[in-house]
């Protein structure tokens, strides 16, 4: 019993390392279908965050029909995002998709705490129609997760490669929910009720943990990509000022340039104009002289 609760004190320290590996991203560039699956599982049993929704979904329910109709539920909804939002490209910030989830753990929590009731006076929203809206989510965000791998890989993800990484995402969250059952089977007697409030509180403060740090990503990179943004601005513009300059410059040498040469042209006329009125002096002087000896 204490070594469950310290597992879920830790997870939302868990959480914050839940993200793909770096090994992930290199084998999936010649990955096999085989291999997709391999990854969804690897993604479904190490995303803590879907973890603890599962497990806050699970916590009450002892009848297995009750067991599948939730879960179907869950599946159904986040295969439809999972596939439709990988095929076409549908993204959004990972950070975000990630706070979403993380609320989605917290509102488990506090529904299982009966938290509507105590707190707001009405009953919680129809169970199934939550846990299919949040799926949708989770599904969500699975997809943008592997529409990031498949970036990183440079890779076009075909249909048959998402369909493969679904069916793996099914077969860990399979795994896991035979060994969170197993777990609240072990803990299910006289003090599960006492011990369920303390659970369950856990889960809503691990969801607080995790939606405090993705929010924390979020703002923090986005500030980062502006800065970059306005460095690479600012960049730009000192270059764009700098050929300005530099065009400014050239045009000024080229009118110097024009200048020295119509000087230079001028000169060279005025030159030639002095040596021209020499030059008709003489033919005046040769013409007054054939005059001379004609007459004579």
């Amino acid at each position: 019993m204490k070594k469950l609760l310290l597992l879920l004190l830790c997870v939302p320290l868990i959480g914050w390392s839940h993200d793909v590996s770096e090994s992930t991203v290199k084998d999936m560039i010649d990955a096999s279908l085989i291999d997709f699956i391999y990854f969804g599982a690897e993604h479904m049993v190490t995303g803590y965050d879907h973890i603890l929704f599962l497990i806050g979904v699970v916590f009450f329910l002892s009848n297995y029909f009750d067991i599948f109709k939730f879960i179907t539920a869950f599946t159904i909804a986040h295969c439809i995002t999972l596939v439709f939002a990988t095929f076409y490209g549908i993204t959004a910030n990972a950070y975000l998709i990630d706070a979403v989830i993380a609320f989605s753990v917290i509102y488990k929590g506090f529904e299982n705490l009966d938290g509507f009731k105590k707190y707001f006076s009405f009953n919680p929203p129809n169970l199934i129609l939550m846990v299919f809206i949040f799926g949708l989510i989770h599904g969500f965000g699975l997809s943008t997760r592997l529409q990031e791998v498949s970036v990183s890989s440079d890779i076009n993800l075909s249909l048959y490669q998402i369909l493969s990484f679904n069916v793996g995402v099914e077969f860990g969250q399979i795994a896991v929910l035979v060994i969170v059952f197993l777990l609240l089977s072990i803990i299910r007697g006289k003090i599960f009720n006492k011990i369920s409030k303390i659970l369950n509180w856990i889960l809503v403060v691990s969801g607080v943990f995790l939606l405090v740090y993705q929010l924390n990503g979020y703002f923090t990179d986005h500030n980062h990509k502006e800065d970059h943004k306005y460095e690479e601005d600012h960049i730009h513009d000192e270059n764009h000022t700098h050929d300005d300059d530099h065009t400014h410059d050239g045009d000024h040498t080229h009118d110097e340039d024009h200048t020295h040469d119509e000087d230079h042209t001028h000169d060279e006329d005025h030159n030639h104009d002095e040596d021209h009125p020499h030059n008709h002096e003489q033919d005046h002087k040769h013409e007054e002289g054939h005059v001379h000896d004609h007459t004579h």
